[in-house]
């Protein structure tokens, strides 16, 4: 998978890409390396990271080889914003998920240095009862010892029993690529053959 290009970001719903085309979700919590994960899968730094959480506030359209989508849902979860524009936010990305019926795959990122949120939960929760297939990602391993990695194994299958490494469970540092093969191997098989 070489070639990734910026469509569109959306802010409204009505703008969706009118292209029918499948599409994989990237959600969770905001600063969680959504966008550094899709410019390491692709060697490019189309997708713009930030320090400060919070910055994507659009749904984020890539096309994968004129193919499928990439879509960086806005982080959630991020204080400095008002509740009334966290409800907004919400309300939004259960609008798409209900009226998307393109959406193949979810992958919910998560941070590996630390446990799941409730809005992880209540997220994983929410993909189980659309019945979207769905993989979670631990992000960020690189900042992690392995007696560590493998204490956050154990907690984040406490709040996700249905997580198995292997099966749809990730392992992913944009840093070191760790997990990258995994991640091209599992969309080239999804949406290239």
């Amino acid at each position: 998978m070489k070639k990734i290009e910026f469509i569109k970001a959306v802010y409204n719903l009505s703008e969706l890409p009118k292209q029918n085309l499948p599409t994989v979700v990237l959600c969770g919590r905001s600063n969680v390396g959504k966008s550094s994960f899709i410019n390491s899968i692709f060697n490019t730094k189309m997708a713009k990271t930030s320090s400060s959480p919070g910055k994507t506030r659009s749904i984020n359209y890539y096309l994968v080889e004129n193919k499928f989508f990439i879509v960086d849902l806005p982080g959630f979860g991020y204080a400095k914003v008002s509740k009334k524009e966290r409800d907004a936010w919400q309300h939004l990305l259960e609008k798409y998920f209900s009226i998307n019926e393109n959406i193949k795959l979810a992958m919910h990122i998560i941070d590996s240095r630390h446990d799941p949120m409730q809005l992880d939960i209540e997220l994983n929760g929410f993909l189980h009862s659309i019945n979207i297939p769905y993989f979670l990602l631990m992000n960020k391993t690189d900042k992690l010892k392995q007696s560590e990695l493998a204490a956050a194994k154990k907690r984040v299958v406490k709040f996700f029993p249905e997580i198995a490494l292997g099966e749809n469970l990730l392992l992913y540092s944009s840093i070191k690529g760790t997990g990258k093969k995994e991640v091209v191997k599992l969309l080239t098989s999804l949406f290239l053959m």
